[in-house]
């Protein structure tokens, strides 16, 4: 890179102002690539050069899609939304339809829902439905994959009946002790079908909508989806913040229609969640329970913690999730999370790419802290963060 591509790059970062130490000019398209720059991380935006009408907004909209790519694009989008307050022009048909929509974007239209005009909620919707199908085809086959794989596993049994052997799988498992004299294999192992039932597995997924959470509460809801289309799984979506909402019946609806059935923000009362989805357990050797929160609890910690503590001995596989997004290292209460993990509750976060790899461990019983230290994921114990 040349000396005055360099200097450029540093004067776009750094902004003009008197003590960034270039002073150098800008020319031509740079200009207005320095004018969207400066809308939200310079002097003008922290003025909120932004917030006075929406045509400046789809102008600003319309000139970084132009600029920088897609990825950039929605960093910005979503920094200006915080730093300038522009919530309520994102309620503008013209401002919406600019936008490069995506799940930040969604969490904060589905926290706008109720103060949504009339003349917009067809655009938010667009938007929303943009949004989930891209997610549902970038997530969908890897969820189906991983979990139907696993429920392949665990269905095989190990003690069939005579009408259930598997004989080609019970040969092939037994040929090391083929004896030659008796010309016949001794059946060490026997493999056999597994046996009919209506679910194999049940998942209750118990999600925090509190507003920090907003992100992983579109991304479960989008996989809740997944997994409720799958025979094999019985799947229950209930999410909460001082009250506890089921959303099971809905998961087999329009997911858009699910989405906009969360109500984000509010408080948190994890013990209340936690004593709903108790009730909901029938088959505890058979359920994977994963609570999916930032562990910020507003309500009763003791009777939280003997909640947590009487679902885990139970047999239940209890897995809690501090975010399930792509965000980078989450907040979370560290206190609360340590108590979790000295319960031998697996305690961590994970990204959306990584969840259906963790579905498929916990649902073909496997060690689910050695699978998070094979996806090399930070994991809580004791207190401490292990890395």
């Amino acid at each position: 890179m040349s000396q005055d591509a360099r200097e450029r790059r540093w004067r776009l970062i750094l902004g003009g102002e008197p003590s960034d130490g270039i002073g150098l000019s800008l020319q031509g398209e740079d200009v207005r690539i320095d004018q969207c720059l400066d809308a939200v991380y310079g002097q003008a935006g922290r003025r909120g050069s932004l917030a006075g009408s929406s045509p400046n907004v789809a102008r600003w909209l319309g000139d970084i899609r132009q600029y920088f790519p897609s990825s950039i694009v929605q960093v910005m989008q979503k920094d200006a939304i915080e730093r300038l307050g522009l919530e309520q022009l994102l309620l503008e048909p013209e401002v919406l339809e600019a936008v490069e929509a995506d799940v930040h974007l969604i969490a904060t239209l589905i926290t706008l829902k109720h103060v949504v005009p009339a003349r917009t909620k067809d655009t938010a919707r667009q938007v929303v439905r943009r949004v989930v199908e891209d997610l549902m085809r970038r997530l969908e086959q890897p969820m189906r994959q991983a979990v139907t794989g696993a429920l392949n596993r665990a269905v095989r049994n190990r003690r069939p009946r005579l009408r259930e052997i598997d004989w080609h799988r019970t040969i092939k498992a037994n040929l090391k002790h083929y004896q030659p004299a008796q010309r016949t294999i001794v059946p060490e192992v026997r493999i056999g079908f597994g046996r009919k039932r209506s679910s194999l597995r049940d998942v209750v997924l118990c999600v925090d909508q509190s507003g920090s959470m907003a992100t992983s509460v579109v991304y479960s809801s989008v996989f809740a989806a997944v997994m409720a289309s799958l025979p094999a799984l019985s799947t229950r979506l209930v999410v909460f913040d001082t009250a506890v909402v089921d959303m099971s019946d809905a998961l087999q609806d329009d997911p858009v229609d699910l989405l906009f059935g969360v109500q984000l923000g509010g408080g948190t009362d994890i013990n209340r969640a936690l004593a709903y989805s108790q009730a909901l357990i029938r088959r505890p050797s058979d359920t994977v329970f994963v609570l999916i929160s930032d562990l910020y609890e507003g309500g009763d910690q003791t009777e939280m913690f003997k909640r947590a503590a009487s679902i885990k001995a139970s047999g239940v596989e209890f897995i809690t999730l501090l975010a399930l997004s792509d965000e980078g290292a989450p907040f979370y209460d560290h206190q609360i999370a340590g108590q979790y993990a000295a319960m031998g509750i697996p305690t961590f976060a994970c990204t959306p790419d990584q969840f259906p790899g963790l579905m498929a461990a916990a649902i073909g019983r496997e060690d689910v802290i050695a699978w998070a230290a094979r996806e090399e994921i930070v994991t809580t114990r004791g207190g401490e963060v292990e890395r």
